[in-house]
């Protein structure tokens, strides 16, 4: 059966229709991947010292005509309030379509002297546009005391977003500039990264007859466990190996989900969780308690492994904090992430202080073939 990209949308719990035409609900399993880039990007901008605000969502009229070759390109796009209950408002009120209007006279009040120089500000909201009605989105705004510094800053800014699209989402970007009939309104050139401009194209880039395939970067659970009852089975042994699994895999820093629910067979489970995109999925039978392993699933390509059940998180996440606490130089495979590296620090800062790498040694084991990082689903290198 062939699931539409809304079906999709609608089938993995991402998103839900509104009563209000081109309006959409965005439900956990959206908001959780959103969350997760938004932390990446929020640790890209505190290195580069950008510094987070927030603008009102309401523009008055005024301030939209000061930049006329500006709001012109939005201009039928944008929306007006005009009633505040019964009233009607002396002065219409717009919804931001975008926030230079907005932000920029706020710069020329802030920015006095050369030392105010770069200004880097940072906004996480909503804008409307009544072709696309309300999104989510991030806005960078900076100013510089030299034209070159601009430009470096926005050649910096395109390759984050290049990164974050093909490391986090797996779509592949083209970075480029536009045209001059296609720049941003009011821009003096607009650069971009094409075939990746909403989060939808991870969904149609990934997704297959079956539902979602969440990259494992940014999947809500990146590995569901799944328990497989027989007739006379020993249940209770199962539940708790499975309990087991999922418990070593959180302190992994896996994010894990059980399956406990007892009215639906295996196979619907597998068909529900492919549906709504889980990278991997692990099953514990009788057989499998019996031989101590658990096997794997995998979502992109469907290929079974039998794993054993000691071998699962081969570093667990409290060995390697031991061993930093007992002051240990520790070896370990890893993908040469920056953010993986930061992700690190984050997770080890509490409770042993930040950890940092040291080197990647010239002579060191040689990786096998296909081991991941033991920090992330990331091909080790």
């Amino acid at each position: 059966m062939k699931i539409s990209d809304n079906g999709i949308l609608r089938c993995g719990e991402m998103m839900a229709y509104y009563d209000i035409s081109g309006c959409y609900i965005l439900r956990p399993n959206a908001m959780k991947i959103w969350n997760i880039m938004r932390t990446y990007f929020d640790a890209v901008l505190e290195k580069a010292e950008v510094d987070e605000n927030y603008f009102p969502l309401f523009v008055s009229a005024s301030v939209l005509e000061k930049e006329k070759d500006h709001v012109q390109g939005f201009a039928p796009e944008v929306a007006w309030v005009t009633k505040a209950g019964e009233s009607d408002l002396n002065v219409p009120i717009a919804i931001r379509p975008t926030s230079e209007t907005v932000i920029y006279p706020y710069f020329s009040k802030w920015i006095k002297r050369h030392r105010d120089l770069p200004l880097k500000l940072n906004q996480w909201n909503n804008v409307v546009r009544w072709e696309s009605r309300e999104f989510l989105w991030q806005e960078g705004h900076t100013a510089h005391a030299t034209e070159e510094e601009a430009d470096k800053e926005v050649l910096e800014v395109l390759d984050h977003y290049r990164h974050l699209y093909e490391e986090y989402l797996l779509v592949p970007v083209v970075k480029g500039m536009k045209s001059e009939n296609e720049k941003f309104a009011g821009a003096r050139y607009t650069t971009s990264v094409e075939k990746a401009f909403v989060l939808a194209h991870e969904i149609m880039t990934h997704g297959d007859d079956k539902g979602l395939m969440n990259p494992p970067k940014v999947a809500p659970i990146q590995v569901i466990v799944i328990p497989v009852p027989f007739k006379d089975a020993d249940t209770k042994e199962i539940s708790k190996a499975f309990s087991a699994v999922k418990d070593a895999l959180r302190e992994a820093g896996i994010r894990a989900k059980e399956d406990l629910s007892d009215n639906y067979s295996p196979k619907w489970k597998y068909s529900h969780w492919e549906m709504k995109g889980v990278p991997l999925r692990i099953e514990i039978g009788p057989r499998d308690l019996a031989k101590d392993q658990v096997r794997t699933v995998r979502r992109d390509n469907g290929v079974k492994a039998d794993v054993p059940r000691g071998g699962l998180v081969e570093h667990t996440w409290d060995e390697f904090v031991e061993a930093l606490g007992q002051k240990k130089l520790i070896l370990a495979p890893w993908c040469d992430e920056e953010e993986v590296e930061m992700d690190v620090k984050r997770r080890t800062k509490d409770e042993v202080g930040a950890a940092k790498s040291l080197c990647s040694p010239f002579d060191q084991p040689e990786i096998p073939e296909g081991r991941d990082s033991m920090f992330c689903f990331r091909k080790a290198c």
